[in-house]
């Protein structure tokens, strides 16, 4: 099933992904060689693939999330009425799938990490 999100002036398609033989070595290989496909995390009420922490910390904000100013080395959100704390590297080339589903398991039906093999197209043309 292929589906259509909108980001800025771009379109990625998700489209279901089957895992290709790896033959760099690269990190984040499995052990039988086939290549862990890329994830990336979706709001789903809004259908919008999170591209950056402004727009993430936008959406928790909008959820009651509340910055924790804790660790300097970290980003960090608190929700008051929960024990839970959401914890990011400071770098979002650094985000990873295990950050994706820590956020998705404290905020249950409004997140969701997606296998993404995106191929960009204009959306000018028809």
């Amino acid at each position: 099933m292929e589906k259509e999100i909108g980001i800025s002036q771009s379109k990625f398609k998700f489209v279901p992904n089957t895992p290709t033989p790896n033959t760099g070595g690269e990190p984040g290989q499995f052990l039988s060689g086939i290549e862990r496909p890329k994830k990336v995390l979706v709001h789903l009420p809004s259908d919008e693939v999170i591209t950056s922490y402004a727009v993430l910390e936008r959406k928790l904000f909008s959820l009651g999330w509340e910055r924790y100013y804790d660790d300097p080395d970290l980003l960090q959100f608190h929700k008051r009425s929960t024990v839970h704390l959401i914890s990011l590297p400071n770098d979002f080339n650094k985000f990873k799938s295990m950050h994706m589903y820590d956020i998705v398991v404290k905020n249950r039906n409004v997140f969701e990490p997606k296998d993404l093999e995106f191929k960009l197209f204009d959306t000018e043309r028809k």
